[in-house]
């Protein structure tokens, strides 16, 4: 698969997420994701569709993309039975080990979340914190919503946590430096052929410095909710925050989109 080149020029080498997420760097300058913000997203998320009531006698929820697992974790805190998966093995390594820290049954699964083949086996399929959307071509993103469909159950709930890219437009830093412990942090960033570019050096103190570049489609909250229609997932509500609350196309940081299963 031939992919177009970052803003910067540079083409990066296979799929850029392979890369990147597999790579140790990636947690440390992304420390400042926690788990509060984890606890009330899921919170907010369970309350919305009303699942909060169906997790004492048990609720089955697919985390598609869980990262290092901070939703995973919340969401088998509150009783949910969770399937983690994610295309990285050292992100998923990760998390079984805060699973095992903290004493939590957690099954764990490594695989493209355009290949998920369950079927009818999920009240809740959570996709957070800009998970979707990585990909070369719409029907790439189609394929993981029609993997989706399928996994659930009838009626069951799919959330999915995207940028408000109304928002980013205006606000968009084209250009930063930051430390994040012993690591400078450069990243350049463009919204360039609908996609937000981000390209990022890392410099360690010790003198080790490597570059990837993350490319993410951004999606207008009309678009979105025509592919969900079209996979069969009814949109039901919009939200603009972890909190819960109501959609701001102009000033909400995300665009959190939750629909049902036909």
């Amino acid at each position: 698969m031939q992919r177009d080149p970052s803003p910067s020029g540079k083409a990066p080498s296979g799929e850029w997420f392979q890369d990147w997420f597999n790579h140790p760097f990636y947690l440390r300058i992304y420390s400042h994701r926690d788990r509060d913000e984890a606890a009330r997203c899921v919170r907010s998320i369970l309350r919305l569709t009303e699942l909060e009531r169906a997790v004492p006698s048990g609720l089955d929820v697919l985390d598609i993309a869980c990262g290092a697992g901070r939703h995973a974790l919340e969401l088998r805190k509150l009783g949910c039975r969770v399937t983690a998966n994610d295309l990285s093995p050292y992100l998923l390594e990760q998390a079984r080990i805060e699973a095992a820290h903290q004493s939590l049954d957690i099954l764990f699964t490594c695989r493209d979340m355009r290949r998920i083949d369950e079927t009818a086996a999920y009240g809740l399929v959570v996709q957070l914190f800009t998970s979707f959307g990585y990909f070369d071509t719409p029907e790439d993103d189609r394929m993981v919503l029609k993997a989706v469909h399928r996994a659930l159950v009838p009626g069951g709930w799919y959330a999915l946590d995207l940028i408000n890219p109304l928002h980013l437009e205006r606000t968009l830093v084209p250009h930063s430096v930051r430390r994040s412990g012993d690591l400078e942090v450069e990243e350049s960033r463009k919204i360039e052929g609908g996609r937000i570019w981000k390209d990022i050096t890392i410099t360690s103190d010790s003198g080790e410095t490597v570059s990837f570049t993350e490319s993410v489609q951004l999606f207008r909250p009309d678009t979105i909710s025509g592919m969900l229609s079209e996979a069969g997932l009814n949109l039901q509500s919009i939200s603009g925050s972890y909190n819960g609350e109501p959609f701001d196309p102009d000033h909400s940081l995300r665009l959190i989109l939750l629909s049902r299963k036909d």
